[in-house]
């Protein structure tokens, strides 16, 4: 024999956790209870000598505490070792004394064959049930005279109490199995539908902080910088030219107040202020005239084909595309001269291009930080997509096409 710790896998082939389903053992208590009462009511009844149904009685009693204090855990634990053993003999034993002193006392015998069964390997228990069925048989056998029984009237029933023994304990071991391991499945189902909660949850936390990030860069970032532009203008002109740096600093103050208003509301998950109460080409001309002020590049921006009605999500997603773009020109776009930021809308959806005339660089992924990034992502999201084009001395074109389904709310909403 050995032993099955809790989560190892039993002698039976199934996997039992320490928790695997035992509200099922509440009918076998009652189930016990019921036998050994009726067993000691026939034997109260049994009309032979008081003493020795006395002696049966209590032998027949002392299985209860027995029962309680060893063999109930085993069977809940499914555990195999010398402590069943020990339990099972002490549990023949006691069955033995009951029906040597009183042979209505086999009638325990409903109790004991499964209790056997349950605490034993299956070839422990057909060993030990046999030993306890071949009890009445020896009974007879010493006393039958006395009793008027003969062994041979016995033994074929006693054989027969052993085959149905023998099928009650595969019945039973296979109930148990099928019981603890319906258990071990709800177990862990649990524990699965906790994981997937709590994966859930990170995942909205990771794709909240991931939003807040590229809302901080398209916003507080991006207008911090034009901040510190305007204000070191400024004091290079406080002296040569104080109007224009009265006129910086008054932009400065703007961009901070507009900065303030996009925190506050990309915190709250609503529309930006520069798209509300207007449309996303305004919004767009916003953009360029802020760089003109900042910079004074010529910034031309153009709008071919009809403006149509889209969900606030895909405005949000150009809007913010225009003013990385416009960022990254601001930061990168050294010895530029023009830019171009250009609308299209046609049956294919929306295309806007920002376009410079600037240096440029050989695109091969160190130079996309975390803005272009940020930008391809938040494309992904409404099914469009995001390009950067650009080489040495030709200046440095972003694209971004937004489908017609994305306008119609099908990829937003799906």
């Amino acid at each position: 024999m050995r032993t099955h710790s809790p989560g190892e896998e039993s002698a039976t082939g199934a996997y039992y956790g320490p928790e695997s389903g035992t509200r099922w053992f509440g009918l076998w208590d009652g189930f016990f209870a019921v036998s050994y009462l009726v067993t000691a009511t026939l034997l109260l009844l049994s009309g032979g000598s008081q003493p020795l149904a006395a002696v049966a009685i209590g032998s027949l009693t002392l299985t209860v505490p027995w029962y309680a204090a060893l063999g109930r855990a085993l069977m809940i634990e499914d555990t195999y070792g010398p402590r069943n053993l020990v339990y099972a003999i002490g549990l023949v034993a006691l069955f033995s004394v009951t029906t040597a002193f009183n042979l209505v006392g086999a009638f325990a015998l409903f109790a004991v064959i499964p209790m056997l069964i349950m605490s034993l390997p299956m070839g422990w228990a057909v060993a030990m049930a046999t030993t306890a069925n071949l009890c009445p048989v020896l009974v007879v056998a010493v006393s039958g005279e006395a009793l008027g029984l003969s062994v041979w009237g016995v033994l074929p029933v006693s054989l027969l109490s052993i085959a149905l023994s023998v099928l009650l304990g595969l019945w039973i071991k296979r109930v148990v199995r099928q019981s603890k391991e319906r258990g071990l499945l709800i177990e862990e189902l649990r524990r699965s539908r906790e994981r997937v909660a709590r994966l859930s949850h990170e995942a909205g936390i990771s794709a909240e902080r991931e939003r807040l990030a590229r809302e901080i860069h398209d916003t507080l970032a991006q207008g911090l910088t034009s901040i510190i532009s305007l204000v070191q203008a400024a004091e290079s002109e406080v002296h040569g030219a104080p109007d224009q740096a009265v006129n910086h600093l008054s932009l400065a103050g703007r961009v901070a107040k507009e900065s303030l208003a996009e925190a506050r509301d990309f915190v709250a998950a609503l529309t930006p202020p520069a798209l509300r109460g207007g449309s996303l080409v305004q919004a767009v001309r916003r953009q360029a005239d802020g760089l003109i002020a900042e910079t004074g590049l010529e910034v031309r921006c153009s709008v071919m084909g009809e403006e149509q009605p889209m969900p606030m999500a895909v405005s949000v997603v150009l809007l913010r595309s225009v003013q990385e773009a416009i960022a990254n020109v601001r930061k990168h776009a050294e010895q530029a001269r023009t830019v171009d930021v250009i609308l299209v809308f046609d049956e294919s959806g929306v295309r806007l291009l920002i376009r410079d005339d600037g240096e440029g660089f050989t695109p091969d992924g160190t130079q996309e930080g975390y803005g272009l990034r940020g930008m391809q992502a938040r494309m992904e999201e409404i099914d469009g997509m995001a390009s950067i084009t650009s080489s040495p001395g030709r200046g440095t074109t972003v694209e971004v096409k937004v489908p017609a389904t994305a306008l119609t709310g099908e990829a937003v909403n799906g």
